[in-house]
């Protein structure tokens, strides 16, 4: 249960962080209302999860694959470039979590 909190929370995230652009400052009403529930589920999901995953490993998840995917959904939504390092990049913190996933006895499975 404690990988499906943190997965609620990761996407959680990414959807507050998408409409963070979309919110210009938080001068537009609705982007702002679902960047503010978005954060505040997100947080609570993530507390949820270090429940028995360790915090390290269970932030280090979050933001590695919320980088990873709101890359992916500024290159959808937002029309913005990914070049040849940022994949690069993003294909290595994806690796990394895969490893932390697979291999770590302290990933709390």
């Amino acid at each position: 249960m404690n990988y499906v909190y943190l997965f609620t929370a990761i996407l959680c995230e990414v959807v507050a962080t998408s409409a963070l652009k979309a919110a210009e400052g938080f001068s537009r009403f609705w982007p702002s209302v679902i960047v503010i529930v978005g954060y505040g589920l997100a947080f609570f999901c993530l507390s949820l999860t270090m429940r028995s995953i360790p915090i390290g490993i269970a932030y280090a998840i979050w933001s590695g694959v919320g980088i990873v995917l709101i890359a992916a959904a500024g290159f959808v939504l937002y029309r913005q470039p990914l070049d040849l390092p940022a994949l690069i990049g993003l294909a290595l913190i994806l690796a990394g979590v895969l490893v932390i996933n697979l291999f770590s006895k302290t990933a709390g499975h």
